[in-house]
């Protein structure tokens, strides 16, 4: 699916995105690339290319924009205030909707799941968000079996996270499980020395 014949993570930065939600699993699976025999990349990409303004201000460039990002095997989607338009957007539910379909995972970071819920794609499923947007997600799909103690909720093909470091903890997570947890706890002490 890519050139390097590696894994491909793609992270979906928009504006109002949350600085953490974006950097902290970037620089969780820019670090395995580093480790690993998975060849794993990582990009960011826009909606169509262009620079965004994050939460705080961070201006962020991405590498890719919707449509040429290409074939991922997982897509990370951050939260941040920036949510609250794309959960109304009818297109960008439908994109989300097929991108799902391609996608192996999806993985979403703090209220970044909530555009995940108005698609309908946490229908039925276990899955956790910040605290303070537990309500929001249930009512945004009744359904959703909204998990209250879990930094971090892996269904298989959706992995939800609480709030912004929990970013980090699932993004390791994943390492561990598309790879190895020895090769997670080399990510994570390489993350640490700093």
């Amino acid at each position: 699916m890519s050139g390097n014949g590696g894994l491909r993570i793609g992270i979906f930065v928009f504006d109002g995105a949350e600085e953490l939600d974006v950097v902290g699993p970037f620089e969780v699976f820019a670090e395995w690339a580093s480790h690993s025999q998975l060849r794993p990349t990582v990009s960011t990409f826009s909606w169509d290319g262009s620079g965004v303004r994050l939460a705080k201000g961070l201006r962020v460039l991405p590498a890719h924009g919707a449509d040429d990002v290409g074939p991922l095997h997982v897509l990370v989607y951050p939260g941040g205030l920036g949510t609250r338009t794309l959960l109304s957007a009818p297109g960008h539910l439908e994109w989300l909707r097929q991108i799902r379909k391609q996608t192996p995972i999806l993985a979403s970071v703090c209220t970044g799941a909530l555009p995940l819920a108005a698609a309908g794609l946490l229908a039925g499923r276990p899955a956790t968000t910040h605290h303070h947007h537990y309500d929001e997600l249930a009512e945004l799909d009744p359904s959703i079996l909204v998990d209250t103690e879990a930094r971090y909720v892996d269904d298989g093909d959706v992995v939800t996270s609480a709030g912004v470091a929990a970013g980090i903890d699932m993004a390791l997570h994943l390492v561990e499980r598309l790879e190895t947890p020895d090769v997670a706890r080399t990510v994570r002490a390489e993350i640490q020395a700093g």
